[in-house]
């Protein structure tokens, strides 16, 4: 299996890489368009700011090419946020493969949690494969500002303030909220699920 990560300038690539050496699995790491377009399964990373991020893609043409994949591809944090339509970051319009939009955590009188949402939170009403062998409310690691809403393609929700999507599902295209790399057991359990998706 040719697994690849694509290389962009807000990738948390490292830590995607030591995960999954834990697990045994290598990955090539590229921006290189025909690399990715013949990859048997993507991971998408991301830790950063929504319109920087686009910017670089689209540069790059490496907007269009996501948009276009086939094969299973994972968004992780960021990743996921700019597979939604918008971010209310920077006021951007992301690729628009999920239908959900991304807001800006906002504490209220009543509920005064944080922002960003730093550490360990539980996940739950799991719905996908994605989740094979994953108990309702396990926790997973979280480190954003920004969610994305519940809508259609929600396969996971966590709570923060409000209830919001920690997981998004379209075709063949996957996210999550959460880091899977800092995860512990749970996290490389998800990432295994996800490499052994059928494409």
């Amino acid at each position: 299996m040719q697994l690849t990560i694509i290389k962009y300038n807000a990738g948390n690539i490292q830590s995607v890489l030591y995960a999954l050496e834990r697990i045994g699995v290598k990955a090539v790491v590229t921006d290189d368009i025909q690399q990715i377009q013949s990859a048997d399964k993507i991971i998408f990373p991301g830790v950063g700011e929504a319109s920087t991020a686009m910017n670089y893609l689209k540069e790059r043409r490496l907007d269009e090419v996501i948009k276009n994949l086939t094969q299973p591809v994972l968004g992780i944090c960021l990743g996921m946020q700019l597979m939604c339509k918008y971010s209310e970051e920077n006021n951007t319009e992301c690729l628009g493969i999920f239908d959900e939009t991304v807001k800006l955590f906002r504490p209220t009188l009543e509920i005064k949690n944080k922002v960003p949402q730093i550490g360990w939170n539980n996940i739950y009403d799991l719905k996908n494969s994605l989740f094979n062998n994953i108990q309702q409310n396990s926790y997973c690691y979280f480190v954003h500002s920004y969610y994305a809403s519940i809508g259609n393609h929600t396969i996971a929700t966590t709570n923060y303030i409000q209830p919001y999507s920690s997981a998004l599902h379209k075709n063949n295209f996957y996210g999550v909220q959460f880091h899977p790399e800092k995860s512990a057991v749970v996290g490389e359990k998800i990432i295994t699920n996800f490499l052994n998706l059928k494409s």
